[in-house]
């Protein structure tokens, strides 16, 4: 009698690919923002003296060089005490920063929209905080008229802010897979 022919098959241990940290690209997206913003700043202070303006689309656009020493629409710009404003924008600025490197840190492990997204604020309140803290205001250069409708002058740093944001609603109203 013959013993049945016993196939073995050796089974190796399933390899499991481990996502690759991504906190490091999300932080370097955040430096492309401070970097694109302080560089765009630059460009506009040396070449607009203040106050002045480029059109680039008549009615439309233009190029501006406005010292923002209020928060976001140059909301407290006229107050009274502009140090005090200055001051509690600068904190406020500060503990945003690092609530954002938290949070980054936190969801940054793999590239996903809302990691994207909080890079992008990241990158824009600090390139904010630096004009703040550096110059007393915030170099504001760009300039939208839509119909009758004026937008407040606002930056790179601004844009990438309400990018951010934005990402961020879409992810939050995103219908969710249900596993």
């Amino acid at each position: 009698m013959s013993a049945p022919n016993k196939m073995t098959y050796e089974t190796s241990p399933a390899i499991e690919a481990k996502p690759r940290d991504q906190r490091v690209v999300m932080l370097a997206i955040a430096a492309a923002v401070v970097i694109l913003d302080r560089i765009t700043k630059r460009i506009v202070v040396h070449q607009l003296p203040n106050g002045q303006a480029h059109t680039v689309i008549p009615g439309i656009f233009r190029i501006t060089d406005v010292h923002n020493t209020g928060a976001a629409f140059s909301m407290f710009a006229e107050s009274t005490s502009p140090s005090t404003i200055r001051n509690i924008l600068i904190a406020f600025s500060v503990f945003a920063v690092l609530i954002l490197v938290g949070m980054l840190w936190r969801v940054g492990r793999s590239m996903s929209v809302s990691s994207v997204a909080l890079a992008l604020i990241l990158g824009g309140a600090f390139g904010n905080l630096y004009d703040r803290v550096r110059y007393h205001y915030v170099v504001d250069f760009l300039e939208v008229h839509i119909v009758n409708y004026h937008w407040p002058d606002f930056n790179v740093a601004d844009s990438c802010i309400c990018i951010g944001a934005c990402l961020l609603l879409i992810e939050i109203f995103r219908p969710q897979q249900q596993n």
